[in-house]
């Protein structure tokens, strides 16, 4: 039986007296897309830098592939693939130049098969004479990913991808992430999107670098305690803010022109919330049960950790 693509026990990384990881505990395995999910700050990077051998944990231990993430660190390397936040491409060297600068220094052979291949999958072929200076941020991100694979790894670190890259590019790169599942190798994420937590097979939710829960987008959905309200009304973003001061225990997430409110299972309902809308001009204001999304569990989750 093949062993988790990561495992980790109470891992943990500290900084000085800051504590940027405490007790994480990850198993992942082979094949899946894992999102880890949280605002900055959260520890997300840290978590991937240390399982990606940049960073040394100050407690607890993991494995990688199988791997000791201190006493095997090189042999990791050597099988993954890592793309931060701030993958530096070199700006003066062509689409076809920056791979083959990474492919020299992972010493990939038959290069030119293996560019062409990157390149077609990443649709960048059109562009492989163009300066990397000279791309788009969503061009940049593809060619960033195509430098990741080079090698072929079996896991490839992902922090944040997606972030300032427009609609359209995110899509495009997802389709790519899609391909590359589809090749059986696992994808490790970090974002501070929920919608693209919706795309993940598992999800950790991570806060104050720790996770408060973990499971299938649709487990932390169905796990969530009290129930979520839709409600409608006038001008619903004056009528969130309001809220949130006349009623300041009311948990909101606004969608536009809705509000989602979270009621706990031992608060009076959603009656008084509509009943203090209406009061205060914001009628006429009604609300319907509705199913959450992860963004409520998140906002909620949050709730019950600042309460504890």
């Amino acid at each position: 039986m093949d062993s988790p693509a990561a495992q980790t026990r109470e891992l943990a990384r500290s900084f000085g007296d800051t504590v940027a990881v405490r007790s994480l505990d990850l198993d992942i395995r082979r094949g899946e897309l894992y999102g880890l999910v949280g605002p900055d700050g959260a520890g997300k990077s840290t978590a991937i830098r240390l399982l990606c051998g940049i960073l040394h944990p100050t407690g607890g231990e993991g494995r990688v592939l199988g791997m000791d993430l201190v006493k095997d660190t090189e042999a990791i390397k050597a099988r993954i693939g890592y793309l931060s936040q701030n993958f530096t491409l070199y700006g003066d060297l062509t689409v076809d130049e920056n791979i083959e600068f990474f492919a020299d220094l992972h010493g990939v052979g038959n290069l030119k098969a293996r560019r062409d291949e990157l390149l077609e999958f990443t649709r960048l072929s059109p562009f492989h004479n163009r300066l990397a200076q000279a791309l788009s941020g969503g061009m940049k991100k593809k060619l960033a990913l195509a430098c990741t694979l080079i090698h072929t790894p079996d896991v490839i670190f992902l922090d944040e991808p997606s972030t300032g890259v427009d609609p359209v590019s995110r899509g495009e790169f997802w389709h790519i992430l899609s391909g590359i599942l589809e090749k059986g190798v696992t994808i490790i994420m970090t974002t501070p999107y929920l919608d693209e937590a919706d795309r993940c097979h598992h999800v950790g939710l991570m806060h104050r670098g720790r996770i408060i829960r973990h499971g299938t987008p649709d487990e932390l959905r169905a796990g969530l305690p009290g129930r979520i309200y839709r409600i409608e009304c006038g001008s619903p973003a004056i009528a969130g803010k309001a809220l949130r001061k006349g009623l300041p225990g009311t948990r909101l997430v606004l969608y536009g022109d809705r509000i989602h409110a979270w009621i706990r299972e031992d608060t009076q309902g959603i009656e008084p919330v509509t009943a203090w809308l209406n009061a205060n001009g914001f009628g006429p204001a009604s609300s319907s049960a509705t199913d959450p999304t992860l963004e409520d569990v998140f906002v909620a989750l949050m709730e019950m950790e600042a309460r504890t």
